[in-house]
């Protein structure tokens, strides 16, 4: 049975940190929506490889809706953590230990929320003290799995092993 993926994202994320894992996610099953402040916007990527319609609105959605949350990196996460739906909608899936799949900077969110704070983690080497500041036991590794619930990864390099880790946590 395919999971109903929250997938939080505005302009000038890291292309290929959605692309890739979005494209692996619903190969296996599961099913992608694509939720920023507009329904029906076009979002493009850092690196203009990508562009993504936004399938809901933040106003409309209810995170009870949804398996899992996927924080793809880039400029997007830091835009989204200003925005206190987004804070709180991805606390959500933290409190009640629903699988949160960040990648790069997608941390960032988590950190805004307040939910990293004795949880073993990585990110982007540039907010890894960040995270440290936020209470994470933070890892300089290609992916870091806790408790069946949270995966993160470092960059674009680490999305085969982020893949990996995301798809086997989804399957449980």
């Amino acid at each position: 049975m395919g999971k109903k993926i929250a997938a939080v994202l505005t302009n000038m994320f890291e292309d290929v940190e959605y692309t890739s894992p979005a494209k692996e996610f619903k190969d296996a099953g599961h099913e992608v929506v694509t939720i920023e402040k507009e329904k029906g916007k076009q979002v493009t990527g850092k690196n203009n490889e990508a562009t993504v319609i936004i399938d809901e609105s933040i106003d409309d959605v209810n995170p009870e809706e949804f398996d899992a949350l996927f924080i793809p990196g880039g400029f997007s996460p830091d835009q989204l953590r200003a925005d206190e739906r987004f804070v709180t909608f991805a606390k959500h899936f933290m409190d009640v230990k629903k699988p949160v799949l960040a990648i790069c900077h997608g941390p960032q969110l988590l950190i805004t929320a307040r939910t990293l704070e004795g949880r073993k983690a990585t990110g982007f080497k540039s907010i890894q003290v960040d995270m440290d500041y936020a209470g994470a036991n933070v890892k300089d590794e290609e992916v870091v799995v806790c408790d069946n619930q949270l995966v993160t990864s470092r960059q674009p390099d680490d999305i085969p092993a982020f893949n990996r880790e995301s798809l086997k946590l989804l399957d449980k």
